[in-house]
């Protein structure tokens, strides 16, 4: 494996995962990484329902960074781990993002949009009453909405995550279909000393390319975009540097 470093990457101290931190680091150094980054999850305002209650994404910092530094010191001979959080951009909770943000010494922090305008593009009824493309295009245009409000972050991530969803997947989608929406977006990061990851989690939902698509990365290479980033989105030990030679393919 010619990739070392998964910067994406979730343990039970993120509403949606259940793993213990530590489990999560042997795995890593069983597959040989030299460094791995936690970026728990933080979602101010996540709607509630029947799966995900109240508070589900609201992250217990100070827990996460105690167990993490007692982690880190623990096996500082094996793996380098970092201190990372994911922030799930909407614009009503710019604020108090930046203040989490501002509140504690990050070693990385992902940007990411989980919900469009309110809504959660993992449920059906994101995409009920309208083609798949209008939804697609809806959670693009999001997506430059966030990023011109918020920009404490280092890298965004899964930019295309929308097509984990949708009712056909990756199967009809293209880059270039919706190049007038998303060539905005990239400029704005590549301006901004932005970086993109590569996600290689959409893999389990079935798509046929990794997030975001190669093309996007041609782009945003093309665009002058040099800060990239590689990351399983694992919650759970197995899927750890999952597909990482499939990545460095489609890098090089």
């Amino acid at each position: 494996m010619s990739i070392t470093a998964d910067f994406h990457m979730h343990s039970a101290f993120s509403g949606d995962a259940e793993v213990p931190m530590e489990a999560m680091i042997q795995k890593a150094i069983d597959l040989g990484l030299t460094h791995m980054c936690f970026t728990e999850h933080n979602d101010f305002d996540f709607p509630i329902s029947e799966e995900f209650p109240e508070g589900t994404f609201d992250l217990n910092v100070d827990a996460y960074l105690y167990d993490l530094l007692t982690y880190r010191d623990k096996y500082k001979d094996k793996i380098n781990i970092l201190f990372g959080i994911e922030l799930g951009l909407q614009p009503q909770v710019m604020r108090q993002n930046s203040i989490l943000a501002r509140s504690y010494d990050f070693d990385f922090i992902l940007g990411s949009s989980h919900l469009c305008n309110g809504k959660d593009p993992y449920y059906p009824e994101f995409y009920a009453g309208r083609s798949e493309e209008e939804a697609y295009g809806e959670y693009f245009e999001s997506i430059l909405t966030n990023i011109k409000k918020f920009t404490n972050f280092d890298v965004y991530a899964h930019l295309d995550y929308v097509v984990r969803y949708g009712p056909n997947k990756d199967a009809n989608y293209t880059f270039a279909k919706y190049r007038d929406i998303l060539d905005p977006v990239l400029r704005h990061l590549v301006e901004n000393s932005k970086g993109l990851e590569i996600n290689t989690g959409g893999v389990k939902y079935g798509l046929k390319e990794l997030h975001p698509c190669t093309d996007i990365l041609k782009r945003y290479r093309e665009l002058g975009g040099e800060i990239i980033t590689i990351g399983s989105d694992a919650h759970s030990p197995e899927i750890i540097a999952n597909h990482f030679d499939r990545a460095a393919d489609v890098l090089k």
